[in-house]
């Protein structure tokens, strides 16, 4: 009796594991991009080519809206009061010398140095002087800073992000 029960529980723990090969359901966290919609409506299973549109989009806030990048790109907006503030300028350089980290998570960099445009940027995020918010993809705002941030400290706190983490696991890349 003593060398069965071992193996019974073994048994129970084997068939509580499942067959292995039943996918998981799909995460409804971060929802398929435009690309993705069209391929899977059109029959056309090929994903976009990761290599094309490699470079690091910076866009004056006067040229887009907030809305622009949901679901699609992680807004990374720098304030300033004018263009020659030396933290924007420290900032816009340490963005443009190492792109390629915020490249593959999918960043977009929004300008704004002019308080007196009123865009849609400043009238949601209402900054002060120089600042660097960092968006994720659903809208929300998940870092302030005051200070300009290196590329490094930006792609660590993205990879933070719970939608982040999502497309990490999704990937099977290790941050």
């Amino acid at each position: 009796m003593r060398k069965t029960v071992p193996i019974i529980i073994c048994a129970i723990m084997v068939a509580a594991m499942g067959s292995g090969g039943d996918p998981s359901p799909p995460s409804r966290v971060n929802p398929p991009s435009p690309a993705e919609v069209d391929a899977a409506q059109s029959g056309n299973t090929a994903m976009p080519d990761p290599g094309e549109d490699r470079i690091l989009r910076i866009l004056p806030a006067s040229e887009s809206e907030p809305g622009e990048f949901l679901w699609q790109a992680r807004p990374v907006v720098v304030f300033a009061d004018t263009a020659a503030d030396p933290s924007f300028v420290l900032q816009l350089d340490s963005l443009r010398e190492r792109p390629e980290q915020l490249i593959e998570r999918d960043v977009v960099v929004i300008t704004d140095t002019d308080p007196s445009a009123e865009t849609s940027w400043r009238r949601a995020l209402h900054p002060k002087g120089f600042s660097l918010v960092i968006m994720d993809k659903d809208g929300q705002v998940k870092q302030r800073k005051p200070a300009p941030w290196s590329v490094r400290e930006i792609s660590r706190a993205i990879d933070k992000f719970p939608l982040r983490r999502e497309e990490i696991g999704r990937a099977g890349i290790v941050p």
